[in-house]
């Protein structure tokens, strides 16, 4: 029996840019938030990569649908069609499937109750029996590594797609957190402003992104630079074909401004933190989580203008993912759980 509860049980990253699921402490799906959706008939054509290569690209009849907005759960239907398709998914790869299954789904810290059901709905609509929620920052903060129970202050600031999650744990519950709309899709937007208002040149959402993964910079100066990337596109004006140079410098200036109030929000969490917690947070550093840790330079400009060391976690990207898993295998012993 206990062999066969295992194969029922999955862990679910739901993000705003990528949905990770665990099973047997494995990430088996580490795929885009994404569905492909017949128009005509409301079924599911595609899910993850394969509606991520069609993003941008649909003819008519086919829409593509980004389920969740700065983390929670836009489009009910599509999430749910969303979470069903992904799982299929495992399913198919592991060889088990299971029409009931135990599940913890992360979610951020700042969720109302109506978004927590949203979640909870989708996931029972895709199969869950018990579904049990875990705030991102404290499942990031698992999935790093550190003892969430014991009582000292740790700080996690959790830079995901749609929001960035800064909380203070202590003693297996967060002391104080701030959930904020400025995250990874924001810096992707901010480099299409920036091609179409310098360079006249129109890129979408995956070039956009692109452009940040190569050339992406919270720093000015870096030790090591990356080498230009070259952007093709069409002229806003003329529609002709335009090849631009891209450089990290660029890039780090189109997006200081949301970078500049992710440090203003790190500063404001800092002011609520009472001073027991301050000083251990001092001592322990503060740990960066998600994709937005990935960014060149981010840990150290923000360790100058704060003057506490920032550290960037082992596996930023999964760090959440990892925790999920932790927490399923823990689920009676911790209970901060949201069921």
């Amino acid at each position: 029996m206990g062999i066969f509860s295992l194969t029922k049980e999955i862990s679910v990253d739901l993000g705003t840019a990528n949905t990770l699921i665990i099973h047997n402490d494995k990430i088996i799906i580490d795929e885009p938030s994404i569905v492909a959706i017949d128009v005509r008939t409301g079924k599911m054509i595609a899910v993850g990569k394969e509606a991520q290569r069609m993003w941008g690209r649909e003819p008519e009849g086919i829409r593509c649908v980004r389920p969740l907005r700065k983390g929670v759960i836009a489009d009910f239907n599509a999430a749910e069609m969303m979470i069903r398709g992904l799982i299929g998914k495992a399913s198919s790869k592991n060889k088990w499937f299971s029409p009931s299954m135990r599940m913890v789904v992360g979610i951020p810290s700042g969720s109302t109750e109506v978004e927590i059901r949203a979640v909870r709905d989708s996931s029972e609509h895709a199969g869950g029996r018990d579904v049990y929620m875990i705030y991102e920052p404290m499942a990031a903060a698992l999935g790093i590594g550190l003892d969430v129970v014991a009582p000292e202050g740790n700080m996690i600031v959790d830079i995901g797609g749609g929001t960035t999650e800064i909380a203070v744990i202590s003693l297996g519950g967060i002391v104080s957190n701030k959930s904020i709309q400025i995250a990874g899709d924001d810096l992707t937007a901010d480099i299409m402003e920036h091609m179409k208002r310098v360079h006249n040149v129109r890129v979408g959402n995956r070039t956009a992104e692109l452009i940040k993964i190569n050339v992406g910079s919270a720093l000015t100066e870096l030790e090591e630079a990356p080498e230009d990337y070259i952007v093709h596109g069409p002229n806003q004006m003329t529609a002709l074909p335009m090849e631009v140079q891209v450089s990290y410098q660029e890039i780090s200036h189109c997006i200081e401004k949301s970078i500049s109030k992710i440090e203003a929000s790190v500063l404001a969490a800092l002011e609520q933190t009472p001073p027991e917690l301050y000083a251990d947070i001092v001592r322990n550093g503060i740990y960066l989580a998600g994709g937005g840790a990935l960014l060149r330079g981010l840990d150290k400009r923000l360790t100058d203008k704060i003057g506490i060391q920032f550290h960037v976690a082992e596996d930023p990207l999964k760090a959440v993912a990892k925790g999920t898993g932790v927490a399923l295998k823990n689920i009676d012993k911790f209970k901060f759980l949201i069921r």
